[in-house]
């Protein structure tokens, strides 16, 4: 079997191997035959250290594909189905899923410290998948809590990209945030994640949407999907100053992963309006404010993990929304590879030539 290996964290080249094996079938498990995968910027992030994985490791959390066998006691899943990996599956019973809060489950996290791959013979043999999924690889073996069933209609890429970066950029803005028709919006940084803010922003009426990146194709592309205009962060108090009157906008929206950025994100927030970080950032990174500005702004910061609210109901709405137009998920896919092209995929996000690459396996 194929799968592109990361040996050691670091590194920023990842070898495409043919003698890979996925492990851990058993009861309550799938094996999945991998169709589509996104790349999404946190396999950058776990790829050079800033999101804690072990290694070796399989990149790839963002993908689409058929069951191709099902253990002892799978229900609702058999052999044919199509299914998007979920790489942060809800167990149903904790503390966390009974308050409703099934995206705060740690289940999917204690997934990511058990090997899902071996190569025979290699040194070592035992090889991680990133987030407990890992698949830029040929097969998977996921819990069944990971692979969800998909409708006929959704193409494989489409719904390969619903199972990370979309759901996370709209239901930050429909979970998490909460955005309101006729506000003000700001997006800082524009790769898939931040486009799908915009959209969903648009979606839900915002008057003013404005995209900010520092790379002038991320700034076309917010435009093309609804943003009401794209400036680079230099432009950004510019645009504060024009669409808000100085006051700063109703939401802002952090999509790098960056102290410095959410710290701009915080000041172009207006008093008493919300700041939502939605990019993964470093455990050491921190972000510094006064308590005299948190009590006296009285701006709410509110974090996003995956989008927030049940990712199950957050796919459903993202295919409804797909489906009737509301939404282009087609168009944030810029660029098809095959996976013995993942290097030249990695490159291209580096760069922000990408929004999002479709590694066909």
């Amino acid at each position: 079997m194929r799968a592109a290996v990361l040996h050691e964290i670091g590194q920023d080249k990842l070898e495409v191997l043919d003698d890979m094996e996925a492990v851990g079938f058993g009861p309550g498990k799938v094996r999945l035959r991998v169709k589509a995968t996104g790349l999404c910027h946190s396999d950058l992030s776990a790829m050079s250290g800033v999101l804690p994985q072990p290694g070796p490791f399989v990149p790839g959390h963002e993908g689409a594909g058929e069951i191709v066998e099902v253990g002892e006691g799978v229900t609702g899943l058999s052999p044919g189905d199509r299914a998007l990996v979920c790489w942060l599956p809800a167990c149903g019973a904790c503390p966390a899923c009974e308050r409703g809060q099934s995206h705060l489950c740690l289940t999917g996290f204690m997934n990511a410290g058990t090997p899902n791959f071996k190569r025979p013979g290699g040194v070592p043999e035992d090889v991680f998948g990133f987030a407990g999924t890992g698949t830029f690889a040929e097969e998977v073996v996921l819990p069944a809590q990971c692979a969800v069933p998909i409708p006929d209609d959704v193409p494989y890429d489409i719904a390969a990209l619903i199972g990370c970066g979309v759901t996370t950029g709209l239901g930050a803005v429909l979970n998490t945030a909460g955005v309101e028709a006729g506000s003000s919006v700001a997006v800082i940084g524009c790769g898939g994640v931040g486009i799908s803010a915009v959209q969903g922003a648009r979606a839900v009426g915002a008057a003013q949407i404005v995209a900010v990146d520092p790379v002038e194709s991320r700034r076309q592309a917010g435009l093309r999907f609804g943003a009401t205009e794209a400036v680079a962060p230099e432009g950004l108090d510019d645009a504060k100053n024009r669409v808000t009157s100085g006051e700063g906008f109703d939401y802002v929206f952090e999509v790098v992963g960056r102290s410095a950025t959410a710290r701009t994100a915080y000041e172009a927030t207006r008093r008493g309006g919300t700041l939502c970080v939605v990019g993964a950032g470093a455990l050491d990174d921190y972000l510094k404010l006064s308590m005299f500005e948190l009590f006296f702004d009285e701006k709410r910061i509110l974090p996003s993990l995956y989008g927030g609210g049940d990712v199950l109901r957050s796919y459903r709405r993202a295919v409804a929304l797909w489906r009737a137009g509301r939404i282009d998920l087609e168009g944030l896919i810029t660029h098809r590879v095959r996976l013995g092209e993942i290097n030249d995929a990695l490159d291209q996000m580096r760069t922000g030539e990408s929004l999002r690459t479709c590694i066909q396996i």
